[in-house]
């Protein structure tokens, strides 16, 4: 394991660029150190770290994918996620308690847009029985990330979106002045219109919504 991630570093360390970092960083407001790798360029560096032959076993994932969420580094915390998903398949009840934490710790859109729509949106596609537990919670929570996933772990349902669910999580942030939430609730209902129009349209012709919610919501349908 150690191994594994000192070569990780040294890869990213030796690709790093400071003028794209200097670019990444205010992009990411600040929050964040960067090495000034560019996407496609960093998923070259880290293809045979993620190749099958070459992954960790499975039961040292959390261990992973904590040390490198402790790195500064931005590229870290997306190598890590993009790692956890390796694993989608073999996802374990326990998972998701690994999801939490990385929704909530160095916290932004980047990371948890990818957590949520891909590694808690499987997650709960193989676990719908703990989507009670964890969603109402999640939703009700002062955490602003918590909340974002909430609206968007349905984000690629389609036809399986249950818009019972959905509207019972949207209704509790009616009135919110928070961008995060608001481009979130709208972001998931415009997604929604592609597979079902209809119900998108009368949920915002019966709700008062966020004018940013209403706006993204009716974007493919105007």
């Amino acid at each position: 394991m150690k191994n594994y991630i000192e070569t990780l570093e040294i890869e990213f360390q030796k690709n790093s660029d400071p003028n794209i970092a200097k670019g990444q960083k205010q992009y990411l407001k600040d929050q964040f150190e960067c090495y000034g790798i560019k996407t496609p360029f960093r998923r070259q560096l880290q293809k045979p770290f993620l190749e099958k032959a070459y992954l960790p076993p499975q039961q040292d994932l959390v261990q992973i994918v904590k040390k490198l969420w402790q790195k500064p580094q931005r590229e870290f915390h997306y190598f890590a996620q993009e790692l956890a998903y390796k694993y989608h398949k073999k996802v374990q009840p326990q998972d998701i308690v690994l999801y939490e934490f990385m929704i909530t710790h160095q916290s932004w859109w980047d990371t948890v847009d990818f957590i949520a729509t891909k590694l808690v949106s499987n997650y709960f596609k193989v676990y719908p029985d703990q989507i009670p537990i964890y969603i109402e919670r999640w939703n009700t929570s002062s955490h602003l990330w918590l909340q974002r996933t909430a609206i968007i772990f349905q984000l690629h349902y389609k036809k399986d979106v249950d818009t019972h669910l959905l509207q019972d999580i949207i209704l509790k942030h009616l009135g919110s002045r928070e961008f995060f939430i608001n481009k979130a609730i709208g972001w998931m209902l415009r997604n929604y219109s592609r597979t079902n129009p209809e119900w998108v349209i009368d949920f915002v012709d019966t709700h008062e919504l966020h004018p940013l919610s209403k706006r993204e919501a009716l974007r493919l349908l105007k």
